[in-house]
């Protein structure tokens, strides 16, 4: 049976794509390897991120890596897919010519034609999941509207479309049959499910749905938009169980003067008051956001009125990047990048350190609770969980020593926290 090596890079939403194309591989009789360095896997397909600078020169180096390989007689085929060749298609075909074929986001039908794989919409549901079993990520849309105007997604993966109710319901008890038990609902925002489709928002809905589904007992909702953000998606989270008092919700910046210069479609005060909404409604909610610094025209006093609010909201989660231009964007084409290097990267560390601080307080007003935790996996002396608090890869983890008692990956226990750092905590099971 012929082996196929599908290498993922980039965001969540990319690792979706490459489970659903290594699903239909599999379908069609391939061996399915994927992020491997297996030499007996004689075709490699490449998922690329093209969305900032770094990403984009991850990809290109992966690629590189694979002809080299190619060219050493180690592998037969290089097919590249995703957003930088749905971006640059044309570069890397001129400046690679090794590649057998590019594809995009948008010629799934091209890379499974290629390959001899089906394109058969009863396929459309199944995932090769390269996640840990127990919990996998959940696409419910793709493409974006909103048209922020340092950012290049809409360029690559096109206007907003939701995928079906129904599809995504179908999929999510297929993952529930697999033994997942975590659902990451992703796309690039998704409060604007459901618009296109059903001609209003309808997040709300498809969460009590999925909520409904046999064996998932966790379910997380990331990249939610914070304009118009719908009121009955507050309520669900609020009155269902299974549902993590967990937010990501990229606010990006708080002064209105930044706001707009980014084309982001809230204000300052507009945003104040959905914070307030939601931890009046779901007092325990930890809020994931991101920050970007040193855009266009940022300005000391509008760096300091960002800071301010890291200090007012104390984000339970907070992450933090320095502008960098591309092509095509808004920012882009109409704005000087007039901000130097070492004064965003000042800032970006001015921002985390003020984060440390806040973490650790957090966490340390954690200390003796007993929270509900998923167990990742083992390393070394500890088994690595999760609580409801913390989404898989990104956030923090709770450490428990594993000479105490026999855990099992993907299981749930009941922990006591029993002391904290900065962005870790330690505990110890109460109760299976």
């Amino acid at each position: 049976m012929q082996k196929i090596n599908v290498i993922t890079l980039g965001c969540s939403k990319n690792t979706v794509d490459s489970e659903h194309l290594m699903a239909r591989l599999a379908a069609a009789g391939y061996e399915v390897v994927f992020d491997s360095d297996r030499t007996d896997a004689k075709t490699v397909v490449i998922n690329t991120c093209g969305f900032i600078g770094d990403a984009k020169q991850e990809s290109i180096e992966m690629i590189l890596r694979a002809v080299e390989a190619k060219n050493a007689g180690e592998i037969d085929r290089v097919f590249v897919i995703g957003c930088l060749s749905e971006r640059y298609a044309d570069e890397l075909r001129d400046e690679i010519p090794e590649v057998d074929e590019y594809f995009g986001v948008r010629t799934w039908d091209g890379i499974i034609a290629a390959l001899g794989a089906d394109t058969a919409a009863e396929l459309d549901t199944e995932r090769h999941l390269t996640t840990p079993k127990h919990y996998a990520y959940l696409k419910i849309g793709e493409g974006c509207n909103w048209m922020c105007g340092y950012c290049a997604i809409p360029l690559i993966r096109g206007r907003h479309h939701s995928v079906p109710m129904e599809q995504l319901e179908e999929e999510a008890r297929k993952l529930a049959g697999k033994g997942v038990k975590e659902l990451i609902v992703i796309a690039q925002d998704t409060t604007y499910y459901g618009i296109d489709l059903y001609g209003k928002r309808m997040l709300a809905e498809l969460l009590r749905r999925l909520c409904r589904i046999e064996g998932i007992e966790w379910i997380r909702l990331h990249y939610a938009y914070p304009a118009e953000f719908p009121d009955e998606v507050i309520e669900v989270m609020a009155s269902e169980p299974k549902i993590c008092k967990y937010l990501d919700i990229p606010f990006q910046h708080i002064s209105d003067n930044q706001l707009s210069a980014m084309l982001r479609r809230h204000t300052k005060a507009e945003a104040m008051t959905l914070i307030k909404k939601l931890r009046t409604a779901i007092p325990d909610l930890a809020l994931r956001t991101t920050l970007l610094v040193g855009y266009p025209n940022e300005t000391e006093a509008d760096f300091e009125e960002l800071c301010d609010f890291v200090r007012e909201v104390r984000f339970e989660r907070l992450g933090v990047f320095a502008y960098s231009e591309e092509e095509g964007t808004y920012s882009a084409t109409r704005l000087e990048d007039n901000v130097p290097e070492e004064v965003k990267q000042e800032r970006v560390e001015r921002i985390m350190q003020l984060q440390r601080r806040i973490a650790a307080e957090l966490n340390a007003e954690r200390v003796g609770r007993t929270e509900r935790v998923v167990v990742d996996q083992r390393q070394g002396d500890f088994y690595v969980a999760r609580s409801q608090y913390d989404s898989p890869e990104v956030d923090q983890e709770i450490l428990i020593a594993a000479d105490a008692r026999r855990m099992f990956r993907g299981r749930f226990y009941d922990v006591k926290i029993t002391a904290a750092e900065e962005y870790d905590l330690y505990g110890e099971v109460v109760r299976a």
